[in-house]
């Protein structure tokens, strides 16, 4: 097989990997920078812990649950050597950095690296360029990201203040999560064999505490002191499994400033919804009188799905101080009004008022002018029973994921190093649908036959192609949401709207002035959502649904973006410790 049409042919066998090594240093110099180097020390291990009178082994990072903060300025290097001690492979995603020409530096398994295996180590090394704000980092092999994730918070630049009024202190980071008493690989596992859905939660967390509403909690309870009349900075991470979700604290108004790293322009609500890979910082003013001691914070599911969920609320508790307050029972904390758990409008009137600064200081680079023009479709589908086996999914087949029909197949090596070596005959076919195979009505009655194709394929694209993407939602096993998340790249989310996408009406809505850049944004459920972005970032990078049972049964494509021609255009040299699979 030779070289797949849409990809650079650089010569035989690894000679473009050796290009790159012998070229190393002079590639290399944009690492270079005038911020510090940062390093920390991740040993992955297991640790027990105890939720719900529940104790059980969890993979952590140095024993701690969730993981360490890791702190940095725009600007500076930072250095991550990790140790896995499990019997797990194992990788981590620096969620949301953009990764220049760095891919081996982003983490997710077979996609940009081979797993660290149990006994190995690796060495993330990469810059943050350009960025400043709340992201998050994670593991990227299978569902251990469950416990494995903690708060990556970029400073400005020093001398560099918000585009906003200076808050009076930063609150410690709010990471919502969610705690299952079962062995969550044991869960993922059985769900791919049986084909049925997987198991769901037992509690969501703020912060790994599960707090008063659940069982055996109140001692479990995560709290924040703040002192009346002031102005605090609190980021918000959702690294829950699963499941989006509404948040809120009761007798509060909070003013959005910042999404995904990205600032925007500020708007006040009393009611969040933060998809599972999203960040966003607020503004919290506290109350110069306040009516009580204590008030509640509260997270609670939001979803369409078809299936069960966790329909529970968690709650964590606002202090005031001075005070001694220490009941944390329901009957002293009033919930605030949250959504029910399938307001979709809710959800559609919150998402529609975020607008990047689009200021001289903090433009909105967004395409004007349109390279590639990409329409995907975004659900659900099946896989028909194996014969010699009773399967318990949709009328006794096995649930499957896709994007335009296609549901990801994991290589057997990672798909960055076969590209760096342009050995693709085996691994990778370059023939991923850019528009639906089958058309239908999206989000009418699906057809009759829900079948998924499955492929390792990718989407080349030349350097410095600007795209506009479409992720249309279908209804095919029930319409819901689809948090779909992009590595190596933030997008700009142009327009959005219910039903199907119509090519000639709708563009003349699109927002080409200050549009939300993000790098995770949901399909709404039953609708479509339009992004542009800009491929000037070489190397392979993965697309997902961030939901990741969707991201079990496939749902998930990878694009492939071409060297450039000039040398600060090409992708950097394979790190002499990359693991192998």
């Amino acid at each position: 097989m030779g070289t797949p049409r849409g990809l650079r042919n650089a010569g035989s066998s690894s000679s473009a990997c050796r290009f790159l090594a012998a070229f190393a240093v002079l590639l290399a110099l944009p690492t270079l920078t005038a911020g510090l180097t940062r390093h920390y020390t991740f040993n992955v291990q297991m640790t027990n812990v105890t939720r719900l009178c529940v104790t059980k082994s969890i993979p952590t990072v140095n024993g701690q649950f969730p993981g360490p903060k890791l702190v940095v300025r725009e600007g500076d290097r930072l250095v991550v050597k990790v140790h896995n001690h499990m019997n797990y492979n194992v990788s981590f995603h620096w969620h949301g950095i953009l990764q220049l020409r760095n891919g081996w530096a982003d983490g997710p398994s077979y996609i940009t690296q081979c797993p660290i295996q149990g006994g190995g180590s690796y060495v993330y090394d990469f810059t943050v360029t350009g960025q400043r704000g709340t992201l998050w980092w994670h593991a990227h092999f299978s569902w251990l990201r469950v416990h494995l994730y903690g708060p990556l918070v970029i400073l400005p630049k020093r001398g560099e203040g918000f585009p906003f009024p200076r808050p009076y202190k930063e609150l410690p980071p709010i990471m919502f999560g969610e705690w299952f008493n079962a062995d969550t690989e044991a869960v993922i596992n059985q769900a791919l064999q049986t084909g049925a859905g997987p198991n769901i939660s037992d509690a969501y967390t703020f912060n790994g505490l599960p707090g008063p509403t659940y069982n055996c909690s109140s001692k479990d309870t995560y709290k924040v002191k703040v002192q009346p009349g002031r102005t605090y900075l609190l980021r918000l991470i959702n690294s829950a499994l699963n499941d989006e979700l509404f948040f809120g604290i009761a007798n509060h108004t909070l003013t959005v400033v910042e999404a995904d790293a990205n600032y925007v322009k500020p708007f006040t609500a009393k009611t969040l919804v933060i998809s599972p890979g999203q960040t966003m910082n607020l503004l919290l003013t506290t109350a110069p009188n306040p009516g009580s001691p204590v008030y509640a914070m509260a997270i609670a599911p939001y979803t369409n799905t078809q299936g069960t969920f966790d329909n529970t609320t968690a709650v964590a508790v606002l202090e005031y101080a001075p005070t001694r307050a220490s009941a944390t029972g329901n009957n002293n904390l009033p919930l605030p009004p949250l959504p029910r758990y399938n307001d979709t409008n809710a959800v559609a009137n919150f998402s529609s008022k975020f607008r990047s600064l689009a200021t001289a200081r903090y433009p909105a680079r967004v395409p004007r002018a349109v390279d590639r023009h990409v329409l995907f479709t975004v659900g659900l589908g099946t896989d028909p029973c194996p014969s010699n086996q009773t399967c318990q999914g949709p009328n006794g087949t096995k649930f499957a994921a896709s994007i335009n029909n296609n549901s990801f197949v994991r290589p057997r090596v990672a798909l960055l190093e076969a590209h760096c070596q342009r050995r693709y005959a085996g691994v990778l076919m370059a023939n991923f649908p850019t528009a639906p195979p089958h058309p239908f009505n999206y989000t009418g009655t699906p057809p009759n036959n829900t079948f998924v194709t499955h492929g390792t394929r990718v989407v080349p694209l030349a350097f410095n192609t600007s795209v506009e993407l479409v992720l249309q939602g279908t209804s095919i096993q029930g319409a819901e949401s689809h948090p779909l998340h992009m590595h190596g790249f933030n997008f700009f989310v142009v327009g959005q709207g219910f039903g199907n996408y119509d090519p000639v009406n709708d563009p003349a809505n699109y927002n080409l002035v200050d549009p939300v850049e993000r790098n995770t944004v949901s399909v709404p459920t039953g609708g479509w959502v339009a992004v542009r972005f800009l491929a000037d970032n070489p190397g392979v990078w993965l697309m997902h649904c961030h939901f990741d049972v969707h991201l079990s049964w496939g749902l998930s494509m990878a694009w492939l973006v071409n060297d450039g021609p000039l040398p600060s255009q090409k992708m950097l040299p394979p790190p002499s410790d990359l693991p192998k699979c």
